[in-house]
């Protein structure tokens, strides 16, 4: 499995420069406010979202300050959608430790996303570049659709692999699509490389939500979430719609329904988590993910940087490979 050292290691100075002006923007001298976003650093995750952006702008040309501007920002905007996720999802635990929400309560959680989200908008305005400053707006416009689309599609009967390629695009690859667009943009690349880049965090992200849907058939403490989760909030994921629209088995479309009607047991999900993987759903998934992987790598063999285009290789064999 590729190995997150070897992955940051063009960008290894400048990603820890990163780090450190994160944390020094997460911290506040009131009390309350100082002491929930210390909790917030203390969760800091793999930073895959600046490691993308930093390596997309060392492709293009040198980092610069409006690189790390725009990998604070879009890190800032990633971190501001977990605090409201897990308010939505009522989530207890992120990456291991209790949520914000779980902590401090719905209100506080809120409240500090919406302040971590200003921060976020904040730090793109100090590129003084319009063209950033739109797109990381317009993400929290695509993220949102997401997420309604998502609830939508909870009430919906049908079971629809279209509506699920939309939803993970926006509440997933819009996201790490920003990244690779917005680094190569930050260090001048041209138009075609600025597009190019786009679209690799664009398949990284479609990627990363596929496998974290993965997870959810699987039981891991390490991962941060029970098995069955998704369907426990009335989610069905690319594995078990595959396995539905293969096969007109009555139970298992009779077992769907319940969860998207919110009445599904721990037996009837249980069910539904087993039929998806014998009919084929889990290694579709994968098929999914290795189409992917094959674009990826096509691009990826036109960069003339051979250490970033080593580091962006490994890093789409990480999304995919990882094992939480």
């Amino acid at each position: 499995m590729a190995d997150l050292e070897n992955i940051t290691q063009p960008v290894k100075a400048q990603l820890l420069h990163t780090q450190s002006l994160y944390d020094k923007i997460l911290s506040h001298e009131d009390d309350l406010l100082g002491t929930i976003l210390a909790h917030v650093r203390a969760r800091r995750g793999k930073m895959m979202r600046p490691i993308l952006v930093l390596l997309s702008a060392m492709e293009a040309g040198d980092i610069n300050a409006v690189t790390y501007d725009v990998a604070l920002s879009l890190e800032l905007f990633h971190n501001a959608s977990l605090l409201h996720d897990d308010v939505v999802d009522e989530s207890n635990e992120r990456r291991g430790k209790k949520s914000v929400n779980a902590q401090y309560g719905n209100k506080l959680a809120v409240l500090v996303g919406d302040y971590i989200l200003s921060l976020a908008l904040k730090q793109s305005v100090k590129t003084r570049k319009m063209h950033i400053v739109n797109r990381i707006s317009e993400l929290g416009i695509l993220l949102s659709e997401g997420e309604v689309n998502q609830q939508a599609s909870i009430r919906n009967e049908g079971v629809s692999m279209d509506d699920y390629y939309r939803i993970i695009k926006h509440k997933t690859a819009e996201l790490f699509s920003a990244c690779g667009e917005l680094g190569a943009y930050s260090a001048g690349a041209s138009d075609d490389a600025v597009a190019t880049a786009k679209r690799l965090g664009e398949i990284i992200g479609m990627c990363f939500q596929i496998r974290d849907d993965i997870f959810d058939y699987y039981h891991d403490d390490a991962i941060g979430k029970p098995t069955g989760n998704d369907m426990l909030e009335g989610k069905l994921t690319l594995p078990v719609i595959y396995a539905l629209n293969s096969n007109a088995d009555p139970k298992a479309h009779a077992n769907a329904a319940k969860v998207k009607g919110g009445t599904a047991t721990q037996e009837d999900i249980q069910w539904l988590i087993e039929f998806a993987k014998t009919n084929g759903g889990i290694d579709y998934a994968y098929s999914v993910m290795d189409d992917y992987r094959t674009e990826a790598r096509q691009i990826l063999s036109a960069y003339t940087n051979v250490p970033v285009r080593e580091a962006l290789q490994q890093y789409v064999d990480f999304v995919i490979d990882r094992n939480k």
